[in-house]
């Protein structure tokens, strides 16, 4: 949207230091499907990439696949919200399943639909 106005600026609330992990729909539906295949326990099971990645890091990066030409104002007065969520994905990680998209690839794709999307 930023690009879309030739914004100068994009406010991102708070810090940019807490972090968070993201996984690419395609690769959400694929470990699901997978699971469903091969696992038949009860217990809980994360679907999950097992890295994760600073806001202001995917700031950055969206930043880049965008094109955006402003600046990113990391606003200070806002909420952090919990400093790390990241999932144990060691159990499906034993079954064998990994994600296949790479986070700057899910990004890049992600912005490409957007973009032909009108929204």
């Amino acid at each position: 949207q930023a690009v879309k106005e030739a914004q100068n600026e994009v406010v991102v609330w708070g810090t940019g230091r807490p972090r968070r992990e993201f996984i690419f729909t395609d690769d959400f539906v694929g470990g699901s499907l997978y699971l469903m295949r091969h696992y038949v326990q009860s217990d809980i099971i994360n679907l999950g990439v097992g890295t994760d990645i600073s806001i202001r890091e995917l700031a950055v990066i969206l930043k880049g696949v965008s094109g955006f030409k402003g600046k990113l104002v990391f606003d200070a007065s806002k909420p952090d919200g919990t400093m790390r969520k990241l999932l144990d994905h060691r159990k499906i990680s034993d079954l064998g399943w990994r994600p296949k998209t790479s986070l700057a690839k899910g990004i890049a794709e992600t912005f490409h639909w957007y973009s032909k999307s009108g929204v």
